[in-house]
């Protein structure tokens, strides 16, 4: 649960990680509560355990997932600084975002960014502190920068919490990836249709950091995401793509769209269609494969960015609003504007139908 909330409200939040669950609260109460893969077939996308069929969850966070309560997932910890973000609240009063458990990032608190860069599309961004001053002189202590925090949030409420919501916190502060994670989380449960198709769609934002540079750049695009629950006979199927994508720097000035060699920097990602594996599982919960091409200086086509999208479907998909759909894609490549610098894009949309 993203908390909306009093400061006051960060202890319960700190506690309540013990057992693995903390995240959004939009109201200042506790948080308590809130498949796997065969060989995928590319399509060029045009187009605790989980305690269901043995499956193992996606991500860290909710123990015993169900269909009818919330579900909280966070990046899994790893060895590119990735995972170290668990807990976050953001309060309504001061439009600022706390994010815990990252060195010389401040106090903690991130501010708004300021216009036109304090939204990407409907996505909230916040800066953390530049300097701090010592506790005891009062002298300036420079912080690692920039740190910036994304922060969606659903239109709809379940019990007076966001249905769904995500952040993601990463820095350009460092010539690896840096430190950071995301978060994201369904309030209530899901009704998932037995028949027919459904779409729905977004507004998608991100932050790109850079493996042997500094520097970080925001993004923005258009997601969808369409299901057949009629088929596959083994699992329903799942596809998708981010199109538009739009890179843009700290100062607002927008990236060269094509590269030197007049291909986009930027080219949309395509989910990849999987057969015989729960990319939608029966707790709502959506594991994908994404991938993109580009050609290679022959004129053939090769993999460009990869990566993968975790999400969960929130609501009554078979009638009213017909439900949504938060998550977040993590992507990678090689930076083709410079030799031996790698990319990592992560991105979060809300999607509706």
């Amino acid at each position: 649960m993203i908390r909306l909330t009093l400061a006051s409200s960060l202890l319960a939040l700190l506690a309540a990680c013990g057992d693995g669950q903390p995240l959004f609260d939009e109201n200042g109460t506790d948080p308590t509560d809130t498949t796997d893969t065969t060989d995928p077939t590319d399509t060029d996308g045009d187009g605790g355990d989980i305690d269901t069929d043995g499956a193992t969850p996606p991500l860290p966070g909710t123990d015993a997932p169900s269909p009818d309560n919330g579900i909280f997932r966070y990046e899994d910890r790893n060895d590119k600084g990735g995972g170290l973000v668990t807990d976050v609240s953001y309060d309504a009063a001061n439009d600022t975002f706390t994010v815990d458990n990252l060195g010389f990032d401040g106090a903690n608190t991130y501010q708004r960014v300021d216009a036109p860069l304090n939204t990407l599309g409907v996505t909230r961004v916040f800066a953390a502190d530049e300097v701090v001053e010592d506790t005891l002189t009062g002298k300036p202590v420079e912080q690692i920068i920039p740190y910036r925090a994304l922060y969606g949030v659903s239109d709809n409420q379940v019990d007076g919490e966001p249905r769904t919501s995500f952040a993601i916190v990463r820095t350009g502060g460092y010539r690896e990836y840096g430190f950071g994670g995301y978060v994201y989380e369904r309030n209530g449960g899901v009704v998932i249709p037995t028949e027919g198709q459904a779409t729905f769609s977004g507004q998608y934002a991100g932050l790109r950091v850079f493996d042997n540079a500094t520097g970080l750049e925001y993004t923005t695009g258009n997601m969808s995401m369409d299901f057949d629950f009629d088929d596959f006979n083994a699992n329903d199927a799942v596809k998708g793509q981010i199109t538009d994508r739009r890179a843009i720097n700290q100062d607002g000035t927008a990236v060269a769209l094509r590269t030197a060699d007049g291909q986009l920097l930027l080219p949309n990602i395509n989910w990849v269609i999987q057969e015989g594996s729960p990319s939608l599982n029966e707790n709502g919960e959506i594991t994908s494969e994404v991938v993109n091409t580009r050609l290679n200086d022959s004129g053939a086509p090769e993999t460009y960015e990869s990566g993968t999208f975790y999400g969960v479907l929130a609501g009554d998909a078979t009638r009213g609003d017909g439900g949504e759909i938060v998550g977040i894609i993590t992507i990678e490549s090689t930076d083709p504007r410079y030799e031996g610098i790698t990319a990592q894009e992560t991105g979060g949309a809300i999607l509706y139908r």
